[in-house]
C-alpha cells in the first residue's frame, strides 16, 4: 500500500521539476533582501574578474612551453653519434652491454680483500668514460672520423680488457685466500 502511495506522488510530480538557474546575482539579492528583513548589515562582496584573463593567459604560456617542449627537443649526443656513423650505435650497444655485465660481476666479487682494487677499477673505468665522450665530442666537432671511431672502439676494448684483467686478478686472492685457509691450523 506504502509503495503504491509512492509510485503515485511520483507519477503525478513528473515533469513538474524546475531545471532553469536563477539570474546572475540572485544569492546576493536575496542576502541583501534577507539582511534588511532581519535589520543586519551586509558586507558587500566585490566582483573580481581578473582570475579569468589570468587563467587564460596561463594557459596560453603552458600550451606555447608544452609546444616548444616537444619541438624544440635537440638530439642528444649518441644520436647525433649515430647519425654520423650507425656502425658506432651499434658497437657501442654491445661493448656497453658487455661492459655493464662485467661490472656488476666485479661488484659482486666484491669483498673486504678485494675492495680496494674493485673501487680503483671502478676509478680507471670513470676516467675511460671521460675519454670516450670526448673523443664523442671530437667527433660531433667533425674531426677525422675514421680515426676517432678507432680510437672510440679501442677505449671499450681497454675497459673490458681492464675488467677481464681485475677479474682474473680478484678469482687469483680467492683461490690463495682459500689456499691459506685450508693450511692454517688452531
Amino acid at each position: 500500500m506504502e509503495k503504491d502511495y509512492r509510485d503515485e506522488f511520483l507519477k503525478n510530480i513528473t515533469g513538474s521539476f524546475d531545471f532553469e538557474e536563477p539570474d546572475n546575482g540572485h544569492e546576493q539579492r536575496f542576502l541583501a533582501k534577507l539582511n534588511k528583513a532581519q535589520g543586519t548589515a551586509s558586507i558587500s562582496q566585490k566582483k573580481t574578474f581578473w582570475w579569468k584573463p589570468l587563467s587564460i593567459a596561463a594557459s596560453i604560456v603552458l600550451a606555447f612551453g608544452i609546444f616548444y617542449g616537444i619541438n624544440n627537443t635537440e638530439p642528444s649526443v649518441d644520436e647525433r653519434v649515430a647519425k654520423i656513423s650507425p656502425e658506432v650505435s651499434n658497437v657501442q650497444f654491445h661493448f656497453a652491454s658487455l661492459i655493464q655485465e662485467q661490472v656488476k660481476a666485479l661488484e659482486a666479487e666484491s669483498s673486504p680483500e678485494t675492495q680496494k682494487i674493485v673501487a680503483d677499477t671502478m676509478d680507471q673505468l670513470k676516467s675511460l668514460e671521460m675519454d670516450y665522450n670526448k673523443l664523442e665530442g671530437e667527433l660531433l666537432k667533425g674531426g677525422n672520423s675514421k680515426l676517432i671511431l678507432s680510437a672510440m672502439i679501442t677505449n671499450f676494448q681497454i675497459r673490458i680488457d681492464l675488467l677481464n684483467d681485475v677479474l682474473n686478478q680478484i678469482e687469483t686472492i680467492k683461490n690463495l685466500k682459500n689456499y691459506n685457509d685450508e693450511n692454517f691450523t688452531v
